[in-house]
């Protein structure tokens, strides 16, 4: 009886004869659908909102950082946060922005808000406290928006 005879035998009387130990085939099987199942599982199929952090969470739901009390910033004027490099500005009462305090031309820390404008202490760069866009050079881009809210009284970076 040749190998070829003795597996259509067995496969005919539904496997009555095998032989019962574990083959090479059957155990990357076995191994190649327990990765694939914990793949699977590492996968969601839940919408997560296009602006959500890495846990899924969309800003209005996130904590965020209190930078410090809204009344700290004047109106027309601003403060720096130079922990969380970022300045928040009042251009108009009740009427928050923030952006990012690392300057455009070469990554200095910006260092006051004065006369409508934040100002970069390394090279004379000053940007519009509405908007951050440059209003003296060398700095040719804008100050990265940044994302605050008020709560309670107190700004939180977001």
């Amino acid at each position: 009886m040749t190998p070829e005879s003795t597996r259509g035998s067995q496969s005919s009387s539904g496997g009555a004869g095998r032989d019962p130990r574990l083959t090479r085939r059957g155990v990357l099987l076995g191994v190649g659908l327990a990765g694939l199942g914990g793949v699977l599982a590492g996968c969601s199929t839940e919408a997560v909102p296009y602006d959500a952090n890495e846990a899924g969470v969309p800003p209005d739901e996130r904590t965020g950082t209190v930078l410090g009390a809204a009344t700290d910033i004047p109106v027309g004027g601003g403060a720096i946060y130079t922990s969380a490099k970022v300045v928040v500005t009042q251009p108009a009462s009740g009427q928050y922005k923030a952006f990012s305090a690392v300057c455009t031309h070469v990554g200095c820390i910006v260092n006051k808000v004065a006369n409508g404008t934040i100002d970069c202490p390394c090279h004379g760069s000053e940007f519009r406290i509405t908007n951050g866009a440059v209003v003296t050079g060398p700095a040719m881009a804008p100050l990265a928006t940044r994302q605050v809210k008020i709560v309670g009284g107190q700004v939180i970076l977001l």
